[in-house]
């Protein structure tokens, strides 16, 4: 049986909200624990997002709670009816998580039949001991960017050699079925490294930063798009001549591709081939057309896969 690092820090933070509201001589201590419980997540900005939000739905929670006891008296009904109020308001002003929180800290008035400032101020501190100790918690968090790194090597690594076995399949129809399943492969592995990615930038509180996520997507991107010109390759039977110049683009990205390449050098080499395409003799016959056309589609699928990197690099220096 695996204890993971989460399990572990909502072992030592719940007893520790336990004994603090004891100390304090708090009614119904063991809530602060299991405010806690709930509130330990994965990372640190969504357990910070968490404990304002239930901060926020409590007082929510007290002031239509006190309106509905003052007219109605600590009772089913009036509970029935700040249930019916709360809920949707707390939906719409995105606190959902703290509905069924605040909402057991509420029955403490219904139960005491009262709305005291003291027992009010007794909810407000289980709260706060509750959320603050899942804050402390979750103040050490393993720094993954190493990890993150790594990943960015291995996809680039996975892209030049799916990218060269590309261009040598230019008119090899039997190698394009196990390239697609390599570039699955490779688009399943960059949505677990998008992943990582989010949970490191969401434990950066100070210093908020989405590149290695942004990295990620934009990588994502070009893997899909990477599918969609092997899906092209499949289909096609041009002569060596007619996708001599592909293949040259299609090495050479192999070779240039890495994370600080712009990619302006081969958008300015796909510019030039592109020229030249507009020139070359028409086809003679049918399949030959139909061959020009595909290759042709591939040619603007390969530099839509140059301009989603582009304008990523962009996107970063602005």
């Amino acid at each position: 049986m695996k204890i993971g690092l989460r399990t572990i820090k909502t072992a030592i933070a719940a007893p520790i909200a336990l004994m603090l509201a004891n100390m304090l001589g708090l009614e119904s201590a063991t809530a602060a624990a299991i405010i806690t419980v709930l509130s330990v997540t994965n990372t640190k900005r969504s357990t910070a997002k968490t404990a304002w939000n239930r901060v926020v739905s409590l007082t929510l929670a007290t002031a239509i709670a006190a309106l509905f006891f003052s007219l109605f008296g600590f009772n089913a009904f009036a509970f029935g009816l700040y249930l019916l109020l709360f809920i949707p308001l707390s939906v719409q002003m995105n606190i959902g998580e703290g509905i069924s929180v605040s909402s057991v800290l509420i029955t403490h008035y219904l139960a005491s039949a009262s709305l005291a400032p003291s027992l009010i101020l007794n909810e407000y501190l289980l709260m706060i001991i509750g959320v603050g100790c899942a804050l402390v918690a979750n103040l050490y968090m393993p720094n993954t960017e190493k990890q993150i790194k790594e990943d960015q090597l291995v996809v680039e690594v996975m892209m030049k050699k799916l990218l060269a076995k590309m261009s040598d399949s230019l008119n090899q129809i039997s190698s394009e079925e196990m390239l697609i399943d390599e570039c699955q492969s490779l688009a399943q592995f960059i949505k677990q490294a998008q992943k990582r990615a989010l949970q490191f930038e969401e434990n950066r509180l100070w210093s908020p930063n989405s590149y290695y996520f942004e990295y990620f997507a934009m990588r994502r991107l070009q893997v899909k798009n990477m599918s969609d010109m092997l899906q092209v390759l499949i289909q096609l039977n041009a002569t060596e001549s007619e996708a001599q110049e592909l293949h040259e683009l299609f090495n050479f990205t192999a070779e240039t591709l890495a994370e600080g390449n712009d990619g302006q050098e081969i958008l300015r080499k796909i510019e030039e081939t592109y020229q030249r395409y507009r020139v070359k003799e028409l086809p003679e016959n049918r399949e030959a057309f139909e061959n020009r056309a595909m290759l042709f589609h591939l040619f603007q699928l390969f530099q839509d896969f140059i301009e989603i990197k582009a304008g990523f690099y962009r996107d970063i220096k602005r």
